[in-house]
């Protein structure tokens, strides 16, 4: 399931399910790195909403932005 996926409550359930099955992917996956990269990447998002044309204000909490977050910093470096 992707961040893009997700709409509303249930579905935003459902992605952190999927993110939890392949946590094994993750390449921060110990809490310490997964909690610095989500600082990170949030301060950061804007710059990847606009580098992949996408009309999203990242200033607007959604669902969405709440999973483009976690989804972010599971790689994010």
């Amino acid at each position: 399931m992707s961040s893009s996926e997700v709409t509303d409550r249930k579905s935003f359930i459902k992605f952190i399910e999927h993110l939890q099955e392949n946590k094994a992917q993750w390449e921060n996956n110990t809490l310490e790195h997964f909690f610095e990269a989500l600082a990170n990447y949030t301060a950061d998002i804007d710059g990847y909403y606009k580098n992949t044309n996408q009309a999203i204000n990242a200033d607007v909490a959604s669902w969405r932005v709440f999973s483009d977050l976690l989804m972010g910093a599971t790689i994010y470096e």
